[in-house]
């Protein structure tokens, strides 16, 4: 996997005003339209064009992007995890027909100089989206290509202001069990909560995803918001997020409170060690069938993430 390496985005790259507000109206009147809709026209595999939702406007390519080809449309909305609707992979596209991502509060609390709960448009509306192309590695050991559209977790985090107690960031997905209907069942410990270091949480290719093939979130996806952390597997990237705390101590992950001797805090994709079950040397890449490609440290971000765990033993932080 080929990753182009650059610096930090300069602060001149950031939205200019007249840009974002155009951005903001376009996100409220379509999300009005996606919902009254309930996603009922959405074809079945629409491919590489979108799913008929909402543009969203001004986004630039992002230099972080891997090389590879992005799986289709069909693909990404089609095979998710998401158990707040279901616990086969096709049943979170059906199961969230119906479920209205606007308007949605963001709580930002914790150890930050800035707490407050804004709106997610108001607050996401300064920030410049890119489209950033990345792998997804799934525990279950497969994968798919994904152009997200995004902001730099950095940037977000930087507007928070953490103070010096800060060490980690929790991450929590919405609790409604009348909009999400397996949280009405006891398959997960709910709400779904997630965390990262600050340092990882401040990396660069780290983002918060609010977009896919160039269009808002479809709901299987996460909708409106969710995290993506590329050198993780796939169950660290929390979806539909309403808030993020600042914590001293390490929080404890959904799945690491529900089954911690197979999922650990830090998720990172490590071919050296399996789950419990099964082996991770090797995934599928979909749409194929077979477990017949090597997995990569790091997902194959390794060149820009390794560094962050230098001296750390990676077997027993897993």
């Amino acid at each position: 996997m080929l990753i182009k390496k650059v610096p930090g985005i300069p602060s001149s790259e950031i939205t200019p005003k007249h840009a974002y507000l155009r951005r903001r109206e376009f996100i409220a009147a379509s999300a009005a339209v996606v919902a009254a809709a309930g996603f009922g026209s959405l074809a079945g595999d629409t491919e590489a064009q979108g799913g008929g939702l909402a543009k969203l406007p001004n986004v630039r390519k992002s230099r972080f992007s891997t090389t590879e080809t992005p799986n289709s449309y069909g693909d990404i909305s089609s095979y998710n995890n998401f158990y707040e609707f279901g616990t086969g992979k096709e049943d979170p596209k059906p199961n969230s027909r119906n479920f209205r991502p606007r308007p949605w509060t963001l709580a930002i609390d914790g150890e930050v100089a800035k707490p407050a709960s804004y709106d997610l448009d108001d607050f996401l509306e300064p920030l410049a989206l890119e489209e950033r192309i990345y792998r997804l590695r799934c525990v279950e050991a497969w994968s798919m290509v994904i152009p997200w559209v995004g902001v730099p977790l950095a940037d977000v985090i930087k507007r928070a202001a953490p103070t010096g107690k800060a060490r980690f960031v929790e991450f929590t997905t919405l609790h409604d069990p009348a909009r999400m209907p397996y949280q009405r069942t006891n398959v997960l410990d709910w709400p779904y909560v997630e965390g990262l270091r600050l340092d990882e949480a401040m990396h660069p290719l780290a983002i918060l995803a609010v977009g896919l093939y160039g269009e808002v979130l479809p709901n299987q996806n996460g909708a409106p918001v969710r995290l993506v952390v590329p050198w993780k597997y796939g169950f660290k990237s929390i979806k539909s997020i309403v808030r993020m705390r600042f914590v001293e101590q390490q929080p404890v992950n959904t799945w690491q409170r529900m089954q911690a001797n197979e999922y650990g805090f830090y998720a990172n994709v490590n071919p050296t060690v399996d789950h419990p079950r099964w082996s991770q040397a090797r995934e599928q890449r979909l749409p194929g069938f077979f477990k017949n490609h090597p997995t990569q440290m790091f997902n194959g971000y390794g060149d820009q993430v390794a560094s962050l765990y230098t001296g750390m033993d990676l077997r027993k932080n897993y």
